[in-house]
C-alpha cells in the first residue's frame, strides 16, 4: 500500500532533558508530554558515587553541563531542562540560578532546572508552607529545606528514606505512607522530591486524601519546560496542571482554617 500521501510525522516542538547517569524514569516523564512535543534526553557521565551532597554536586558541575547542552543542541530543543532536585539545590538559589545561566549559555535557548521549576510551581499556587517527603539521606534532605527556606518557604512537616541508590525501585505505597506522615501542620501544599522517585500515578489519591495540593519532581520539571514552550502538561487531576482538581479536594484543606476562623467569630 502506498502510504505517501500522508507526507511523513507532523512537526514536533522539542524539549531537552538533561538528566542524571542513573535516572531510570523515562517513562514517566513522557506521560506528562502532549502528542505534538518531544523529549530529547541525555545523562551526565558516570561517577561510582552514592546518592549525596557529593554526588549532587558532581552530576551539576558547569562544565558537565556544557556538555550535555551542547550534545542536545544537534537536535534543537526549544528549552533546556535539568532534571535533577538535588544537584540544582545543592547550592541554593543562587547555585540554581548560576545553572540556568551556564545552560542557557551553552545551548542559547531557555534552561531551567527542577529544583527552580519547583519555587515556579510553589508560586503558581501560592504555597509558603509545605510538607516535604524525599527518598534522600538526612543531610541531603535538610540541605533542600535550606534552599526552600533561601527562597521564603516554610517545612511544616518531612518524611524520608534515607537512601543512596536504587530510588527508582520504591514503590508506590512507600511514597503515600512518607506523604501522611510529613503532611503534618499548616501545609499550603505538599512536594515529592526527586526525579528518580516514581509519582504520577500517586499525586490525585494523594490530593484527594490530604486536601492540598501534591506536586512531585518530575511534575513540576514537565511543566515549567512545557510552559516554556507554550504547551500544557498533561496531567488529569493534578492541581498544578488542572484548574477542575484545583477548585476540587486539593483546594479543600486550605479552605478550613479560615471558615473555622469565621466560625469563631460569629
Amino acid at each position: 500500500m502506498d502510504i505517501s500521501f500522508l507526507g511523513g510525522p507532523q512537526p514536533q516542538r522539542g524539549i531537552g532533558v538533561v538528566a542524571p547517569f542513573d535516572f531510570a524514569l523515562d517513562r514517566e516523564l513522557w506521560r506528562w508530554v502532549p502528542a505534538h512535543v518531544s523529549l530529547h534526553l541525555t545523562r551526565t557521565p558516570f561517577v561510582p558515587v552514592e546518592v549525596s551532597l557529593d554526588l549532587a554536586r558532581l552530576v551539576s558541575e558547569h562544565e558537565t553541563l556544557h556538555n550535555a547542552v551542547r550534545a542536545l543542541s544537534a537536535v534543537e530543543p526549544q528549552v533546556i531542562a535539568y532534571a535533577c532536585t538535588s544537584g540544582s539545590f545543592v547550592d541554593g538559589p543562587a547555585g540554581e540560578r548560576a545553572m540556568c545561566a551556564a545552560m542557557t549559555r551553552a545551548g542559547e535557548v531557555p534552561a531551567l532546572t527542577t529544583s527552580g521549576a519547583l519555587l515556579q510551581a510553589l508560586a503558581e499556587l501560592g504555597a509558603r508552607r509545605i510538607a516535604l517527603v524525599t527518598p534522600y539521606t538526612a543531610s541531603v534532605t535538610r540541605a533542600l529545606e535550606e534552599y526552600l527556606a533561601a527562597a521564603g518557604t516554610e517545612v511544616t512537616g518531612r518524611a524520608y528514606l534515607g537512601l543512596t541508590r536504587q530510588i527508582w525501585r520504591v514503590p508506590y505505597r512507600d511514597v503515600v505512607e512518607m506523604a501522611r506522615q510529613a503532611a503534618v501542620g499548616a501545609a499550603d501544599a505538599l512536594f515529592i522530591s526527586c526525579t528518580n522517585l516514581p509519582t504520577y500515578d500517586v499525586i490525585p489519591q494523594l490530593e484527594a486524601e490530604l486536601r492540598m495540593p501534591v506536586l512531585s519532581a518530575n511534575q513540576v520539571t514537565m511543566w515549567s519546560a512545557l510552559r516554556h514552550i507554550g504547551a500544557a502538561a498533561v496531567g488529569p487531576y493534578q492541581a498544578l496542571l488542572d484548574q477542575a482538581a484545583r477548585c476540587g479536594p486539593a483546594a479543600m484543606g486550605a479552605a478550613e482554617p479560615e471558615e473555622e476562623e469565621q466560625g469563631g467569630r460569629t
